[in-house]
């Protein structure tokens, strides 16, 4: 592929880059910020992207930076990264480490932490940004690349196509994007077709009667009903979905009452699916309803439940052609015992929103960060799962390398698959 000539053009400065991007990287973990609040992070990746030379366009839905370098007529080839970080308290016992706190949007100080890997994202894509910029003479076209806020949230990437994305650079030929996961750094992996899962979140209040303690025949006891919907929800999967279609219904929170002695008039459960098909959604989300609005009929509640759903997130469904031609340009690049098969993941994502918005195809991958000698140990001991930290873990730590180095490469092969000179 002549493609991967000019990508090992544009990488081979890539050594110069270390220290540079490592520091980088540090400085956005030690400096996290919750969604749509990253300004600081948005303001350096700025002025980053404005010392390589790009034109830059910031507070695009917020806090989104997009910088665009145009070199000659070519393809333009959007390749994005997201900025926030978690309400998280870190325990990885890093030189590095976060201590930053803010209040989040219920007023309530929180401990907040780039949990999620996507410093390595940023710092990956600066580092790729600034490596085209120093080789125009190996490919040709336009590079958009664009730092994306409040993917934690599920709004961000809408709320920048939202403010006028589309009309600041010319229409993507594909749209490029990877996640750091729990896989060996320095490993890559592509898959074709729905990779990442739709995500929903429910909230739902079901209503009882407060009482005291001691005089619950005078009550309609929230509790004892929130209790019977979650045990009722246990089934919806089991029981309602097809076998082998992929579904996940989580309870994540349980609230009610404030003392022991209080039977309270109100309860709060939080929940979360995971599918990769619209049909089986509908059909889960329908069934939280009826059941929530039955057991609130058996409990004698004085109203049906207060039911809304929020973040929702879509399904990352890769192309499959796009998604050929980058992982033939890894095969070319990387080594073979680099290119692993990581499977569908049951994360979600909120990427494809853009693309999806400009009418482009796209691919997402995934690139490895954990330590090779610790996954190995683990995973010959059998214990792959529960010694290794995933995303979103307190104790979440991609190793520096050469999860910065794969990651920047991947992104760089991957871009000058379209963009190289052939």
């Amino acid at each position: 592929m002549a493609s991967i000539g000019a990508a090992r053009t544009i990488l081979s400065g890539q050594d110069s880059l270390r220290d540079w991007q490592e520091s980088l990287y540090k400085d956005f973990h030690r400096n996290p910020e919750l969604s749509h609040r990253e300004e600081r992070t948005a303001g350096i990746v700025a002025e980053q992207l404005t010392s390589f030379g790009f034109q830059v366009h910031s507070n695009i839905g917020g806090t989104g930076v997009v910088g665009i370098l145009t070199n000659g007529d070519g393809p333009t080839v959007l390749v994005r990264a997201d900025m926030d970080a978690l309400p998280v308290a870190e325990a990885t016992g890093l030189e590095y480490s976060s201590t930053a706190v803010e209040m989040d949007d219920q007023g309530t100080q929180t401990a907040v932490m780039h949990a999620c890997g996507h410093d390595v994202h940023m710092s990956s894509l600066l580092g790729a940004a600034r490596l085209f910029s120093e080789e125009l003479d190996a490919w040709a076209g336009t590079l958009v690349v664009l730092f994306q806020p409040a993917e934690e949230l599920g709004d961000g990437a809408r709320g920048m196509v939202d403010d006028g994305l589309a009309d600041l650079f010319p229409r993507p030929d594909v749209a490029l994007a990877q996640h750091v996961l729990a896989h060996p750094a320095g490993t890559v992996s592509t898959y074709p077709g729905p990779f990442l899962s739709m995500a929903d979140s429910i909230h739902i209040t079901l209503y009882g009667r407060g009482s005291h303690g001691s005089m619950p025949h005078l009550s309609i006891d929230p509790a004892v009903l929130a209790a019977m919907v979650v045990v009722r929800l246990q089934a919806v999967v089991s029981r309602e979905v097809q076998p082998g279609e992929f579904a996940v219904l989580t309870v994540g929170k349980i609230g009610v009452g404030a003392k022991s002695n209080i039977i309270d008039d109100h309860a709060v459960l939080e929940l979360n699916i995971r599918t990769y098909n619209k049909a089986t959604r509908d059909q889960i989300l329908r069934a939280i309803e009826r059941i929530a609005k039955a057991e609130s009929v058996a409990s004698g509640s004085p109203k049906e439940p207060n039911i809304e759903l929020y973040n929702s997130y879509p399904l990352t469904d890769n192309d499959a052609d796009v998604t050929a031609r980058v992982a033939d340009a890894f095969a070319e690049y990387f080594p073979a015992e680099a290119i692993e098969n990581y499977g569908r993941q049951t994360a979600s994502e909120d990427f494809s929103d853009i693309p999806t918005a400009l009418g482009v195809p796209y691919t997402y991958w995934g690139i490895g960060g954990v330590d090779p000698g610790t996954y190995r140990a683990a995973g010959a001991a059998g214990r792959i799962i529960t010694d290794i930290p995933a995303n979103h873990s307190p104790k979440f730590a991609p190793v520096l390398q050469p999860t910065l180095t794969s990651g920047t490469a991947a992104l760089v092969v991957a871009a000058a698959a379209w963009l190289g000179k052939h």
